[in-house]
């Protein structure tokens, strides 16, 4: 089914394919300067898969996600720089908020205020595109190109994000007498899908932080279920398979009550390790002293000792003769 109507001075073809049930709007404005309030009227009418064509200008609005980590190339236009004047690139990122630019005049200076490692390069046939190494959640935002070339000129919105896995995490705890299996998926975009290999009372809980989704899900095993065969299966668009994870017993986890007091304890025996190791030395120093001091004269005497037992011998031969002459 085909219909044409008027939108603020824009001509719309509204073109609905039943089968698919895709809807694609084509507006046919004026001039360059009306496109935009053509868009702006597309989507307050909710019409979100838009094309903008005129004798000037061509204006396209689209989605585009792709893999945490991957290298990826943006085009503006499949024309070749035999016919292209110039290529603008306006960057409006959002994690954190940051407006940059990324410009080539042919036959100009090449003008980049984004400074982080995007840039504009060229295949083969001379055709331009902007290339974003190693994607990460900082480059996520609304990236809008214009593409000026003789005859006309193309304007592109393009509202890029990232698929980013979740980080696994599997376990069981006894709540009372009940064992709960625990499945978590954590800081994942988007939210990652949590099933379990067996039946049971099932709380999910989702959570969001800065543009991250994590989901916990709580399964409430029956009464003599079979935990050595329980499985837990996690679904993301990042991967092309299933994720199974084995949920293994925990025990639970330790209050911080118990860490402090841990941690008392061995600085204390620390401190009175140390104690004891400096009051033995200390000692050791003492009778070392002490043993120096008392063999002291011990020495002396026995330097003296051959002088103190001295016994003067008297010569019997000049006695005799003393005798005689007296």
């Amino acid at each position: 089914m085909y219909d044409c109507f008027s939108m603020n001075n824009c001509y719309v073809g509204y073109l609905n394919h039943e089968r698919s049930h895709e809807h694609n709007v084509i507006l046919l404005c004026p001039g360059v300067f009306s496109a935009l309030s053509c868009i702006h009227a597309g989507f307050s009418a909710k019409l979100y898969h838009i094309r903008v064509m005129s004798l000037f200008c061509l204006f396209s609005v689209r989605n585009a996600t792709f893999n945490l980590g991957s290298d990826v190339n943006l085009t503006c236009s499949n024309r070749t720089w035999n016919t292209t004047m110039f290529v603008v690139w306006n960057i409006n990122l959002t994690n954190p908020p940051k407006v940059c630019r990324i410009a080539f005049d042919f036959g100009g200076p090449l003008v980049d205020t984004c400074r982080d490692g995007k840039s504009l390069q060229n295949t083969s046939r001379g055709q331009s595109y902007l290339h974003i190494p190693n994607l990460s959640n900082d480059d996520v935002g609304i990236y809008g190109c214009e593409s000026v070339y003789q005859g006309g000129n193309e304007v592109h919105m393009i509202n890029m994000d990232i698929t980013v896995p979740p980080r696994l995490s599997a376990w069981l705890e006894s709540e009372g007498e009940k064992m709960v299996a625990v499945c978590w998926a954590e800081r994942a975009k988007p939210a990652a899908n949590i099933s379990w290999s067996q039946a049971g009372s099932i709380v999910e809980t989702p959570l969001e932080d800065g543009g991250f989704f994590s989901v916990e899900s709580r399964l409430e095993l029956l009464e003599g279920a079979d935990t050595e065969n329980l499985t837990c299966v996690i679904d993301h668009p990042y991967w092309r398979e299933q994720q199974i994870l084995q949920p293994a017993l925990k025990r639970g986890r330790i209050p911080w009550i118990t860490i402090i007091t841990i941690v008392s304890v061995f600085v204390l025996l620390g401190g009175v390790l140390f104690y004891v190791q400096k009051k033995v030395v200390m000692r050791y120093y003492q009778q070392s002293d002490g043993s120096e001091t008392k063999t002291a004269p011990t020495e002396e005497m026995e330097e003296v000792e051959p002088y103190a037992s001295y016994v003067q011998r008297v010569n019997s031969l000049y006695n005799s003769s003393a005798v005689m002459f007296t």
